[in-house]
């Protein structure tokens, strides 16, 4: 029986309710590929999945969430709310419109995309609490905030802030963030957790990942998980979904997460020039 073969839902740690491993769906735009990704990803076992209205694929998200024999409560699901919605009536009309678009009553987690554009801390995220006070969010999050940002949005929001999700992953450790997120109690998340495809060529993870015999895409999934940080790779073949969730069943040691935090090289793979950085 190969690792994937073996691993269920219930293997995958868990963090205030979210499970660790989760499906991103950044750019995976194609109708039908997007839908049978993500219910191929929760046959495997995900119980997470993350989009947002920026990526045009709620509704074939919605599409795979429906096909899958997994029911909805079971499932971890993750949207964002866009840069040009996030004046207080744009949050709740097109917020309604995802939920209608990903056919369910409400979201387990729904962030603020960006800090950028129209986000007003007060104004965007009295929109926020409005939905989580109504029972159509679960729980609110940041995305893509410094830490004096999520200073601000913790101080801000009548509703707890629940994560933040980043950038981050071996070649980006953003310490200083996961720093300030430990200290005010909010959950690190990061997105392209492989740095698009970067980590294949970094030494130090191919030399963890022989040592495990384990890709070095599952090298720095683990390393994540060590660091307590929830992973959502992107994945759209059967095999790179099957390979990602493999890692659950990689445990780096001592010795291998001090080479890899010792790597000490800076890629950034996500900079737009509304980034607040």
């Amino acid at each position: 029986m190969s690792q994937e073969q073996s691993l269920e839902s219930d293997d995958c740690p868990v963090a205030q309710g979210m499970p660790m491993l989760g499906l991103g769906t950044w750019q995976n735009d194609d109708g039908d590929e997007c839908a049978e990704s993500v219910r191929t990803a929760l046959e495997t076992g995900y119980r997470h999945v993350d989009t947002a209205q920026a990526y045009g694929n709620e509704e074939h998200v919605g599409e795979g969430l429906a096909a899958a024999d997994v029911p909805r409560e079971e499932i971890f699901l993750a949207t964002k709310v866009w840069i040009d919605n996030l004046a207080h009536d744009d949050v709740i009309e097109t917020t309604k419109a995802s939920l209608d678009d990903l056919g369910v009553d409400s979201v387990d987690l729904l962030y603020v995309h960006w800090p950028a554009r129209e986000y007003d801390p007060e104004e965007t995220l009295s929109a926020f609490n409005e939905l989580y006070d109504d029972g159509l969010v679960d729980r609110i999050g940041v995305s893509n905030f410094e830490p004096e940002q999520v200073a601000e949005a913790v101080d801000v929001s009548d509703a707890p802030i629940f994560a933040n999700q980043v950038e981050l992953h071996p070649l980006l450790p953003q310490e200083e963030i996961r720093e300030a997120c430990a200290e005010h109690g909010v959950e690190v998340v990061a997105y392209s957790p492989l740095a698009r495809g970067a980590v294949f060529d970094a030494p130090e993870l191919s030399g963890v990942a022989k040592k495990h015999d384990a890709s070095e895409a599952q090298v720095s999934l683990a390393w994540l998980r060590e660091k307590g940080v929830t992973a959502i790779p992107k994945a759209t073949s059967a095999a790179h979904i099957r390979d990602n969730w493999a890692s659950l069943a990689v445990e780096l040691d001592e010795e291998d997460v001090e080479t890899i935090d010792g790597i000490g090289r800076t890629d950034r793979r996500v900079d737009p020039g509304f980034a607040p950085w």
